[in-house]
């Protein structure tokens, strides 16, 4: 599992001449990142903001959310990769791209899994931003502006695995989570 990785051997497989893992695995890993800043700052101040502990807790839960999806995301591409490999030419036209049309949109569920999660991370650092210790201000807008990074980055995995798919409801999805992610980061500029 990559999540069992120190950092340097989990860059060194990111790094690797290989498709599997990818960007989704990488955005995962900035997102739980950015969850454990946030998580930190509100840890740090509970002295000016009774809600702290509870900030914390959510901040926590996405972190925990992202991580696995750092795993999940590789799992589901390699299986998009092996049902591209594997593809029976033998078969009629239309089964064939039914079957690899199911398995690249299983690919598209956890890039948009992650922009849901890099959202909600943006509105909790909005939320956030103005109660955590003016010391950690300037971390948790970071946080915020990684996850808005992070869901737009989802937004293009999520499109390209449905390409054979125009106007698909999860791309749609994806870009309403990625322009929210967007402005929470926005509303936290400190200059």
């Amino acid at each position: 599992m990559l999540t069992d990785l120190s950092l340097p051997a989990l860059l060194e497989e990111l790094a690797a001449p290989r498709e599997v893992p990818g960007a989704g695995s990488a955005l995962a890993v900035a997102l739980a990142s950015a969850a454990a800043v946030v998580q930190m700052a509100a840890r740090l101040s509970p002295e000016s903001w009774d809600e702290a502990a509870g900030a914390a807790a959510q901040a926590e839960s996405l972190r925990e959310r992202a991580a696995r999806l750092v795993d999940e995301d590789a799992d589901a591409y390699r299986r998009a990769l092996e049902a591209r490999d594997a593809v029976d030419t033998t078969e009629k036209l239309e089964r064939r791209n039914w079957a690899l049309g199911t398995v690249t949109a299983a690919a598209a569920e956890p890039p948009l899994a992650l922009a849901r999660l890099a959202a909600d991370l943006a509105q909790l650092c909005a939320a956030s931003g103005e109660r955590v210790e003016p010391r950690v201000h300037a971390d948790v807008a970071g946080a915020a502006a990684l996850a808005a990074a992070v869901a737009r980055g989802a937004r293009e995995l999520v499109a390209v695995n449905l390409t054979a798919l125009p106007g698909d409801e999860r791309v749609e999805e994806a870009d309403r989570l990625a322009s929210a992610a967007d402005a929470a980061a926005r509303s936290l500029r400190l200059a």
